[in-house]
């Protein structure tokens, strides 16, 4: 079997994509799999260190406000659709995943135009423009809300949940490897801060004021400031002078970061709930405002309508997120309670439903 996928952009898009190929494989080691992202973006680095083979298309996306940036954008996209059709010719799939971002609509599009049956992996409550789009000709489209009729034709959906990297649910088996990793302390509670591949402005300046008031609780700080902010968080860690603090521009053993962490701190990205979910841990989410359609907001509140996470808003993050995050690890109770709650959402099985699906189409 020959498995094109396609997308990327964001680790919420690149991550889902590797594991329906881990499992792919995992199901059968002949399949052969060719990822297809955009020229210049996190997924031509992040899926070759997978171990996977990934071409680009020059494909960028469109401005919402009006900007000379969206001048270039036909042609790119015409190149783009050119190139997606001579790769579609070539590696000859019996199948086309698409899991969202720029490269993934000119690639399912020449896929469906030679009649090479697709599926689409949606990872948000609201769904992307790329996906509406592609859904006409989508064969399946998998979804990890329930609800998203309103987005897509009934017939095609499954509820599949996202799919997480296999390490990621095997966290618990790491921690002390985690703490060796990092360079923490069994006895003392860790904050794990992560605001998606890229980082987050709002909740690493909410975090760089009060560093000191994590140190003078002896509370362990693993910070992912994503490559943006990193050099201004080395400096703010290296002004407070603890150990205690430990920051990172990007972590790639995510799996050891959430083993040591007693509470963390996180973006509501769709990929970041539901590999909270599985790992059980407590968290206070902290949405981005700028998302389409707010859909950050109603991922964090499918959890806290459970009362499986908190919810700090981003406007106020700067004044309650710190104090939210210290009454949270000073409270054991209310740890184990969302603990306990958010473990109830974890849909595990995505990645293989997900490959299963593909494989349907196939036959």
């Amino acid at each position: 079997m020959k498995v094109i996928i396609s997308g990327g952009g964001t680790g919420g898009h690149i991550y889902p994509a590797i594991a329906i190929a881990n499992e792919l494989k995992a199901i059968d080691p002949a399949t052969e799999i060719l990822f297809v992202g955009a020229e210049g973006k996190m997924e031509m680095e992040k899926v070759p260190r997978a171990g996977y083979t990934i071409v680009g298309l020059p494909v960028v996306g469109i401005k919402r406000e009006l900007t000379l940036a969206n001048l270039g954008f036909p042609i790119k996209l015409g190149r783009s659709l050119l190139r997606a059709w001579q790769i579609v010719r070539t590696f000859q799939p019996d199948a086309a995943v698409g899991v969202g971002g720029y490269a993934s609509g000119p690639l399912l599009l020449a896929a469906s135009l030679k009649g090479i049956p697709t599926l689409i992996q949606e990872q948000n409550s609201y769904a992307g423009l790329t996906n509406k789009v592609l859904a006409r000709w989508a064969k399946r489209i998998c979804v990890a809300y329930p609800g998203m009729e309103q987005f897509f034709p009934a017939d095609k959906l499954k509820l599949t949940g996202n799919p997480v990297r296999s390490d990621i649910q095997l966290a618990d088996q790491q921690i002390e490897a985690g703490r060796l990793l990092f360079g923490l302390e069994a006895s003392r509670p860790t904050l794990l801060i992560i605001g998606g591949s890229q980082g987050a402005r709002t909740i690493n300046e909410s975090i760089e004021t009060g560093l000191q008031r994590f140190v003078d609780a002896g509370v362990q700080v693993v910070w992912q400031t994503g490559p943006a902010f990193s050099e201004r968080a080395k400096a703010a860690v290296a002004a407070v002078g603890s150990p205690l603090i430990k920051a990172y521009d990007f972590i790639y053993d995510m799996d050891k970061a959430y083993a040591v962490a007693d509470v963390v701190v996180s973006r509501a990205g769709a990929l970041s709930v539901s590999e909270l979910c599985l790992v059980g841990r407590p968290a206070i989410l902290v949405p981005f405002p700028a998302a389409a359609e707010d859909h950050q907001t109603k991922n964090a509140m499918s959890l806290v309508e459970h009362n499986a996470a908190l919810l700090v808003n981003d406007r106020a993050a700067r004044e309650e997120l710190i104090t939210s995050a210290l009454n949270l690890l000073s409270n054991p109770t209310q740890q184990h309670q969302l603990r306990t709650q958010i473990k109830t959402l974890a849909k595990p099985n995505a990645a293989r439903d997900i490959a299963e699906e593909v494989i349907k189409l196939t036959k």
